[in-house]
């Protein structure tokens, strides 16, 4: 078998799909994308191709390797982003000829199903007893939501009450029947995290994401040593190599790789195997579209240490399409009490409409997070 075309489609809401043919007729798909920069990644993605047309696609660790060194200079979101979705979809392929689903070339299933969670409150967190509530009606116990819109780097105890007023008022209004994830999107500086943690402390959040900005990585040991909450990061790391230093240094509890950006599921492996050695959970990132779910249930189902996975349906960035508009077998990702199964189909398990994405994208959004500044107009996290 041989590889013989690389096809994107970008397409709404701020997605970008892979698809790879070979000469036998078998296709796999990926889904390479940085949010925000999907045709930068494109580019990436077709100017790699020419390592792989002619190629077996079965030689898929010697292919990630040549994509990742042959360039001589490596790393970073959009080279990584571009090799998983390349890598993902090299295995589809290889599950489709051998006719198992990837997590059975993995070593096979650790569980039948896997916890997931929904986002509510939007980007500045609002209304989220209503949409907790929604979403509850729906079967889903366990929820993520934002702390804080911008915050200074050292900011009014106003900003703190906030924050805390909307958690409590979550847990005045489901008590323990909820768990939740509270994401400080790098937004909260290292001089105001230790005080944001304190002050959410007797709410008891599942875990606290991204506590500061990645660039800050040497204060999660410091802010875990002060606080009893769980601390998560890993979404603005993109390979082993990244998560290195994070894991020798400690105080993560949770590493949350995107499938979609830190190389794919053959990358992703490695990680959730390092955090594993560190006795560190998983939770991978994945506020994208169905190729990147499937990719990371794939790991999931393979990794004794994944506890909970993120999934976009009803994510406040979804306009234009949902997660399973794309998608032919919409029931294999169907939740039953916030639980999805084990994917029975080969491959990654997605079954993708293309000619719904082909119309999709022909008329593409030029999709870009939003831009804040603060009140005296200085630019602000997002």
């Amino acid at each position: 078998m041989k590889i013989t075309r690389l096809t994107t489609y970008h397409a709404a809401p701020r997605w970008l799909f892979l698809k790879i043919e070979t000469d036998e007729g078998i296709s796999g798909w990926g889904e390479p994308v940085i949010e925000g920069r999907a045709r930068t990644v494109q580019a990436a993605v077709h100017e790699l191709a020419g390592y792989l047309v002619g190629k077996d696609p079965a030689r898929i660790n010697d292919l990630w390797q040549t994509l990742y060194r042959a360039g001589f200079y490596r790393g970073g979101p959009v080279l990584m982003s571009a090799i998983a979705g390349i890598d993902q979809a090299l295995w589809d392929i290889k599950g489709k000829a051998l006719g198992v689903p990837v997590y059975q070339l993995l070593g096979g299933l650790v569980r039948d199903s896997m916890k997931t969670y929904r986002w509510v409150g939007g980007d500045r967190p609002a209304e989220l007893v209503e949409q907790i509530a929604h979403a509850r009606a729906q079967g889903f116990d366990t929820f993520k939501f934002n702390a804080t819109a911008e915050m200074r780097l050292v900011d009014s105890p106003r900003m703190i009450d906030a924050a805390v007023a909307r958690v409590a008022a979550v847990r005045e209004a489901f008590g323990d029947t909820v768990d939740f994830g509270i994401d400080f999107h790098g937004r909260v500086g290292a001089p105001m995290a230790p005080a944001l943690l304190r002050a959410l402390e007797p709410f008891r959040p599942l875990f606290v994401e991204e506590p500061v900005l990645p660039e800050q990585a040497e204060y999660y040991p410091r802010l875990a040593a002060a606080s009893m909450i769980p601390l998560a990061a890993g979404e603005r790391m993109y390979s082993r190599f990244d998560f290195k230093p994070v894991l020798a240094a400690g105080g993560l509890t949770i590493l949350q790789p995107d499938l979609s950006h830190a190389g794919g599921i053959t990358e992703c492996m490695k990680i959730a195997a390092m955090a594993e050695a560190h006795d560190v959970a998983l939770a991978p990132h994945c506020p994208l579209g169905p190729v990147a779910l499937a990719a990371c249930l794939q790991v999931d189902f393979a990794s004794h240490n994944a506890m909970l996975q993120e999934q976009s349906i009803g994510i406040h960035y979804n306009q234009g399409a949902d997660l399973l508009d794309y998608v032919l077998n919409k029931d294999d990702f169907a939740c039953h009490n916030g639980h999805i199964a084990a994917l029975p189909g080969p491959g990654l398990g997605v079954e993708i409409d293309e000619e719904r994405l082909i119309q999709a994208h022909r008329n593409p959004p030029d999709w870009r997070n939003p831009v804040w500044r603060h009140a005296d107009g200085s630019i602000a996290e997002w």
